[in-house]
């Protein structure tokens, strides 16, 4: 009797959690773009990166965003959805990279 509970709870919480799922269903997403936006201001600091340059990149990751929300618009966000966006901010954060070491300066 006691292991039905656990199962029926097990399964409700795996089931409905989802449902009830805010904003931060993407937890590593969020982290990944907030620390590359500290990037791109790092290297407009540093002068590492030319005004153009962080344009670009700003622009780069406003599109993530907007797919992100995109994804989250019903109301759940797949596995295959995360490793899309975690795919997307491999690439940006290799953008950050190479732009600010290039031989560019402000």
């Amino acid at each position: 009797m006691i292991g039905r509970a656990i199962v029926a709870v097990v399964l409700a919480v795996t089931f409905v959690a989802p449902v009830f799922a805010g904003p931060k269903d993407t937890p590593g997403v969020d982290r990944r773009e907030h620390r590359q936006k500290q990037r791109i201001k790092e290297g407009i600091r540093s002068g590492e990166l030319t005004k153009e340059e962080a344009r670009g990149l700003r622009q780069e990751q406003r599109e993530i965003r907007a797919k992100e929300r995109a994804m989250k618009s019903d109301g759940v966000v797949t596995r295959e959805e995360r490793k899309e966006l975690q795919q997307d901010l491999n690439e940006a954060s290799k953008h950050i990279a190479e732009e600010k070491h290039d031989a560019e300066r402000r």
